[in-house]
């Protein structure tokens, strides 16, 4: 299967949200990748600029989009220092 487009991504991120709990990124990608089903070399496929996955990138913007519309929330970075 190929990774699918972001359309096709919007509802299977929101479901990886719906419980509401505080998920890392890694966490969100790795409940959609197993509800649309996707291999590890799926995952592996990389943007033509060789510099990230293609279903990295995806779900980042994915997780953009939701979080400008009010659908999602990033309430921490990573290694923050605050």
């Amino acid at each position: 299967m190929a990774v699918p487009n972001y359309q096709s991504l919007m509802l299977p991120v929101l479901k990886a949200l719906a419980d509401g709990r505080e998920l890392s990124i890694s966490e969100v990608r790795a409940r959609v990748a197993a509800s649309v089903g996707l291999t590890v070399d799926d995952m592996r496929e990389m943007l033509p600029s060789g510099r990230q996955s293609l279903f990295v990138n995806r779900v980042a913007w994915e997780v953009a989009y939701l979080g400008h519309s009010g659908l999602a929330e990033n309430v921490r970075r990573a290694n923050s220092n605050h």
